[in-house]
């Protein structure tokens, strides 16, 4: 099965994650399908901290891919930022 999860980057004691659409038998770090976007929980002052394309994520899951918990809910704060940002532009 196809999930989307979180495979980590950075380093010791400041993370960077990368959203990857990949079998659910690899392992968190390992091979991978496609990388759909980023998030960086450390980011501070201009860095940007979630990038993600959303039109890859809505055809992974159309075709049967499983979010990760904490995926949906970076995705989910992703969309409504990115809604927020369409209306008051």
């Amino acid at each position: 099965m196809v999930t989307i999860r979180l495979s980590r980057g950075g380093s010791k004691k400041a993370p960077f994650y990368h959203v990857v659409a990949t079998d659910s038998r690899n392992r968190r770090d390992g091979r991978y399908l496609e990388r759909l976007g980023y998030y960086n929980p450390m980011a501070r002052g201009a860095a940007v901290e979630t990038n993600i394309d959303l039109s890859r994520v809505d055809y992974w899951v159309g075709n049967g891919a499983q979010m990760s918990d904490r995926v949906k809910q970076i995705v989910k704060t992703y969309r409504k930022a990115q809604a927020a940002a369409t209306a008051a532009a």
